[in-house]
This record gives structure tokens, C-alpha cells and sequence, in this order.
């Protein structure tokens, strides 16, 4: 298994047994039958992989969802659309690599579909910034949400980013304002938007996107306002405490259901949506398109009105007396 994570050893470790048996069948000079101890082992790592994945906790979560083979923006702009073309751009300052974008069907559907995107290698990931969007990312967004709303084009949103880039630069170009721009016009734009958190939603760098009439998450994505090994280095003033902040801060599809921050978790294969690529576009195209339709069906205002109420109703506050 390539990119093995910790808690996968002991498959790994079955897997290996199983390939040197197969190895040594095959070489077997004596004709000595392996196929009892074959099934045995296979049937030992179909228990010990359902074990594993159907009891994980938010960190071994957190883990899959940064897995370097997961299926990333531009795997489903492909695998879940059809006719998809890219457009480039801000027309402000320059084109932000770690934003993707353009027209595309959706089993018939005319769309918009606007994504954070990761690299799969060194050399991709320095040209898309490790998935981390510049402003001119967040504006290239705006331009091609306000494209879409102007020919009455539903808006889809795919989110996979650590956060926003934090760097000087950034700040310089005002990254702040550029999703708070982003927050406040996608709250009035008129057509339908749908937003899926792929894999990481990383603070105000996925809510750049994500304000939207329904956010769905992979079963194995996560959603935060701050990384793991972020938390641990304030609150317990060490990023080995990435684990146990993970699961302080409720970030896992499951919680975020739970808590009403999230409409519905879309089911991945066992052991990751890197398993089966194909299996996994079909899930989100499905469940895309039904909440799609159900989005669609309400009048504008009705559907803004729905939008705004969902957002304001995130969190909880209590009023009290001053002693």
C-alpha cells in the first residue's frame, strides 16, 4: 500500500503475508497447495480492514482526508461533469492556480463548478500552493460566481484546502477582504449553489466558497475553523496534541451533522475515497443532483431567504445580567 497511514500497518502487514504466500505458491517446486492458508488471510483482511475503517477516530480522519491519492477538484470536475471548460483569471491582478473553475454539465444541467485544488507532486503543488488560494483566487471565484448568476447558472463549489494563504503577499492584496467580499455576495446571489467539502475545509479559506443553499461533506472529509496541529499549539502548546484537538473540535462529517453545520454526509468506499475514484464521483454526482433539484424548486426569494436563515443560525449565544 502506498502512502500507508499508521493505523493501516496491520493491513499492510496482512497484505505482505499474503503477497510472499502467492510468491511462494507460485515458485513452489513440490506442488504443495497454499489456498486454505490464501483464503484465510484474505478473508482475515477483509475482517481486519472493515474493523479498522468502521471505528475511526476524528484524527485518523483528518489523516485520510490529507491523503496524497485522494481524488482532489479537478478529479471531479472530470469524473462527475461532463464538457467541462476551464476558465482563467481574476481580471485584477492574475490567475490563482490554486483555484479552478468553469463551465460544465451536470447530467444535462448546465452549471458552474468552482473548486480548491491541491498538487500531487512537488512540482504541482509549488504551482497551485499547496491548495492555499491567494485573493486573486477568492476574486477569480467571485468573477465566475457573478458570471454564472448573470446567465442564471447554478453554482457548484468544491472545497479541499488547508486554508487560505497567510503569507505577506496575501495580505498585502488583502485576503480578508477578498473573502469577506466573497461571504457577502454569495448570500444574494439569485441562483442555486451547492457546496461539497471534498476533503480538508480549512477555516475562512473554505468558507470563501462555501456559503452556499447546501454544504455537503465526504464521509471522510473534515471541517474547521482551525487545523488540528493549530489548535494543539495554542491550547496545549504542542502540535503532538493534533490528536486529541481533533477530537475537541467536533470536526468530522458525523459531528458536523450532529451540530447542523452540514445537510448530508455522502457515503465514501471502505478505506477512503482513494480506494475507488469511480465509486466516489458516482456518490457525489448523485447526491449533487438531487440536492440540486430540491435547491431549485423554491422560488428565488424563498431559496435566499433559506440561505441567509441557515447561516444565522449557526452557533448559539446566551444573554445574562452583569453581576
Amino acid at each position: 500500500m502506498k502512502h500507508q497511514l499508521e493505523f493501516e500497518k496491520p493491513i499492510v502487514e496482512l497484505q505482505r503475508k499474503l503477497d510472499d504466500l502467492k510468491k511462494h505458491q507460485d515458485t513452489n517446486a513440490l506442488g504443495i497447495s497454499f489456498d486454505d492458508e490464501v483464503k484465510r488471510i484474505e478473508q482475515k483482511i477483509a475482517e481486519t480492514r472493515k474493523e479498522i475503517y468502521s471505528n475511526l477516530d476524528a484524527w485518523q480522519r483528518v489523516q485520510l482526508a490529507r491523503h496524497p491519492q485522494r481524488p482532489f477538484a479537478l478529479d471531479y470536475c472530470h469524473n462527475v461533469f461532463s464538457e467541462f471548460d476551464e476558465l482563467a483569471g481574476d481580471r485584477l491582478y492574475a490567475d490563482d492556480r490554486a483555484v479552478v473553475g468553469g463551465f460544465a454539465m451536470l447530467d444535462g444541467r448546465r452549471v458552474m463548478v468552482i473548486g480548491t485544488q491541491k498538487g500531487r507532486d512537488t512540482k504541482e503543488n509549488i504551482l497551485r500552493n499547496f491548495g492555499s488560494a491567494h485573493p486573486e483566487g477568492y476574486r477569480k471565484a467571485l468573477r465566475l460566481m457573478r458570471l454564472a448568476n448573470k446567465f442564471g447558472l447554478p453554482i457548484v463549489t468544491l472545497i479541499d484546502t488547508a486554508g487560505a494563504f497567510p503569507g505577506v503577499g496575501a495580505e498585502e492584496r488583502h485576503i480578508a477582504e477578498a473573502i469577506a467580499v466573497n461571504l457577502r455576495e454569495m448570500t444574494l446571489f439569485e441562483v442555486p449553489i451547492i457546496g461539497v467539502v471534498l476533503g480538508e475545509g480549512g477555516s475562512g479559506g473554505a468558507l470563501g466558497i462555501g456559503v452556499c443553499d447546501r454544504v455537503l461533506i465526504m464521509e471522510n472529509a473534515y471541517y474547521s475553523v482551525i487545523s488540528p496541529e493549530g489548535c494543539a499549539a495554542i491550547l496545549w502548546k504542542d502540535r503532538k496534541a493534533a490528536s486529541k484537538a481533533a477530537e475537541a473540535l467536533k470536526i468530522t462529517a458525523s459531528h458536523l451533522q450532529d451540530l447542523g453545520l452540514v445537510d448530508e454526509i455522502i457515503p465514501e468506499p471502505l478505506g477512503g475515497a482513494h480506494q475507488d475514484w469511480d465509486s466516489s464521483a458516482a456518490n457525489v454526482k448523485d447526491v449533487l443532483i438531487r440536492h440540486l433539484d430540491e435547491v431549485a424548486a423554491f422560488k428565488t426569494d424563498e431559496r435566499l431567504e433559506k440561505r441567509y436563515e441557515k447561516f444565522r443560525a449557526f452557533g448559539h449565544f446566551e444573554d445574562s445580567q452583569a453581576a
